[in-house]
């Protein structure tokens, strides 16, 4: 983030059911917005984290 450009990209899931969440991968964290309303801010996720997210939910 740091002013960068970052690409940001819609789960493929978002589309089917309308609640959308957007991710950007810049080095070295990741950041996750609502994408209805990317003005109200993001958070920022350290990859191990967001690893362990998508583990649990795989797991589930």
């Amino acid at each position: 983030m740091n002013g960068q450009q970052v690409a940001w990209r819609k789960s493929s899931y978002s589309e089917q059911v309308g609640e959308c969440v957007e991710v950007a991968s810049p080095y070295p964290d990741l950041a996750v917005r609502d994408s209805k309303d990317p003005a109200s801010g993001k958070v920022r996720v350290a990859p191990a984290a967001w690893q362990a997210l998508l583990n649990r939910v795989q797991a589930s």
